[in-house]
């Protein structure tokens, strides 16, 4: 349901199957089974509209279901990790707010 938040810390972890790699956090598994759970219009991927904040950062984006790991993941923008100083392994506190 929109409105719902979540905080969470995850590690930074590197998706290096394109070209250029991509940086995620993975939602912990309770928090990506209620979310699972929530009735909404299919999108495209699974994805999930959120808010998104990660220290002084806030931006919109989607989170998609991974099935390696049982859970949703978050994709990072590269300005934001810039930005907070962030590093693949770091531990990230973030919080998502549904759309």
């Amino acid at each position: 349901m929109a409105g719902e938040s979540y905080g969470f810390a995850a590690p930074l972890w590197r998706w290096a199957a394109r070209r250029e790699a991509w940086f995620f956090l993975t939602v912990p598994t309770d928090a990506s089974e209620e979310i699972a759970a929530i009735p909404r219009p299919p999108r495209g991927f699974g994805g999930v509209r959120v808010r998104v904040r990660v220290g002084g950062s806030a931006w919109e984006t989607s989170i998609f279901p991974d099935s390696r790991a049982g859970a949703y993941v978050l994709p990072m923008r590269r300005a934001v990790l810039v930005a907070e100083g962030i590093e693949e392994g770091d531990l990230v506190d973030a919080r998502i707010d549904l759309l």
